[in-house]
């Protein structure tokens, strides 16, 4: 079994379009996968924090129960994961066949409508199919078949569905924060990143930078500037990359995070004091200082003439 996968790593190092194609249309059907992860945990989570209110508070729940209009909030038994029940469509609810499910092809295939009621199907599915493919073939071609660039594309991925539950509902899920932390520290451990040292004050760090600016800014103004998803989300980065990455992080989201932001706000009309996700800023600034950050620091050594 070792000899097989020490010949695929050995082909796949000497064929590269062999390699990208084959992260290419890996990374296509784990985007497919993804919008089901973007769409189901926030309700999965809903689902589990009505469940314990329910438990708490089972005599309000019920005196309430015809006046709530939260989803599953009187279905709260039947199963609903990431598997289960299977994918349907939202107005006719006939179940999506395996066909239709191709990443992009099928959207594109079927003119972004429903093969039975023609109901619009939105264009942000394949986008996340593409851009998850997209990225992960960024990854793949700048570090080539190593074990360091099928750790980046897996982290890829799970900072692709943050970016979308964030966008969506503010939230940075534990269910994929805490995980990618342990994975950064144990990649440390193995060898494939930064010494176990340096994940470790890196990942300490990292938490309790942005811990830190939320306590002041909520002691100076009575308002949470952020959310502790944002915390962690630092930490996997700071853990991965070692503490010496923090600044150029942390600077880098926010110039993403101000030229973005500010943009969207003007775009949409919407006043500047609403509130927007940082999670996603922070997830670009991290990608990119996975990739780029050793050249982002020295250039901006030499910017400053250090």
């Amino acid at each position: 079994m070792q000899n097989f996968f020490l010949d695929i790593t050995t082909v796949m190092q000497s064929q590269l379009w062999f390699y990208l194609t084959t992260i290419g249309l890996v990374s296509l059907c784990v985007g497919s996968f993804l919008n089901v992860v973007i769409y189901r945990l926030p309700l999965m989570m809903q689902r589990e924090w009505q469940g314990e209110c329910r438990l708490l508070l089972e005599s309000e729940l019920k005196s309430n129960k015809k006046n709530t209009n939260e989803p599953f909030s009187s279905d709260l038994n039947s199963t609903f994961n990431l598997v289960k029940p299977n994918s349907t469509c939202p107005k006719c609810k006939t179940a999506i066949k395996a066909w239709q499910n191709i990443p992009v092809v099928s959207w594109l295939f079927l003119k972004g409508k429903c093969a039975s009621c023609s109901n619009p199907i939105s264009a942000r599915y394949p986008i996340v199919e593409a851009i998850t493919a997209l990225l992960s073939l960024v990854v793949a071609y700048k570090l080539g078949a190593t074990e360091q660039a099928l750790l980046y594309i897996a982290i890829t991925w799970a900072l692709v569905a943050l970016t979308f539950i964030d966008i969506d509902h503010m939230l940075l899920p534990d269910q994929i924060t805490l995980p990618l932390v342990w994975l950064a520290l144990i990649a440390a451990v193995l060898g494939y990143t930064v010494t176990p040292a340096d994940a470790i004050v890196g990942a300490a760090c990292g938490y309790l930078s942005l811990w830190s600016v939320f306590w002041l800014f909520k002691l100076l103004t009575g308002k949470e500037g952020m959310g502790y998803g944002d915390f962690k989300l630092l930490a996997v980065f700071s853990a991965l990359l070692g503490w010496q990455s923090l600044l150029t992080i942390i600077l880098l989201s926010s110039v993403v995070g101000a030229i973005i932001g500010i943009a969207l706000l003007t775009i949409q009309g919407k006043d500047k004091a609403t509130p927007i996700p940082f999670g996603p800023y922070l997830a670009i600034a991290g990608w990119i200082t996975m990739l780029w950050g050793e050249q982002l620091q020295a250039s901006y050594f030499n910017l400053i003439g250090y």
